[in-house]
């Protein structure tokens, strides 16, 4: 059964039609919109300061989001996907962000619209990635603009994928 605790009298709030994997974490100020999937091991943790999440995300497993205490939030658009061990941390993300696996976006970093990072980049404090590009490396940095086919081919096909996989493991008790 997920780990789904309050803090400070503030407790999780859940949308409708969400796959909540029952090893992950969830605690404290988090809203988690509708038709997201919370996958194995990942953590939320609203304990410091506040996370919210809009629809159609996917945080995959192992994954981590997190903020700084009274300094900094966690805001995560529509249409995201946070792949395998990233950690998101205090920051924000647009709609339709793809964040690749084992990247890491630290506090006040801010990941426009339509934005790819690449597995393993490292987006430093107060990075603003320009919407519609897509940044790697440690630093990450630009590398290209993103055409309108890896929109559709990566960041729109990946969520989709994940609302799929999630409707897998509705029965669970």
């Amino acid at each position: 059964m997920a780990t789904i605790l309050p803090v400070k009298g503030i407790h999780p709030i859940i949308g409708e039609n969400c796959f909540i994997a029952p090893n992950c974490t969830i605690v404290g100020d988090v809203v988690i919109g509708n038709d997201c999937s919370i996958w194995f091991n990942a953590v939320i943790r609203g304990d410091v300061n506040y996370i919210r999440i809009g629809n159609k995300v996917n945080i995959q497993d192992n994954a981590v989001i997190h903020c700084t205490y009274e300094k900094t939030q966690a805001i995560v658009g529509n249409n995201v996907s946070i792949g395998h061990n990233a950690i998101v941390h205090g920051c924000v993300i647009d709609d339709n962000v793809l964040i690749g696996m084992g990247s890491i976006i630290m506090d006040n970093a801010h990941i426009g619209s339509h934005s790819i990072i690449a597995a393993g980049a490292v987006v430093l404090e107060n990075t603003v990635v320009e919407p519609g590009s897509i940044y790697a490396g440690v630093p990450a940095k630009k590398v290209k603009s993103i055409s309108p086919d890896l929109i559709e081919g990566e960041i729109n096909r990946i969520a989709n994928n994940y609302l799929t996989y999630s409707s897998w493991f509705k029965d669970i008790p």
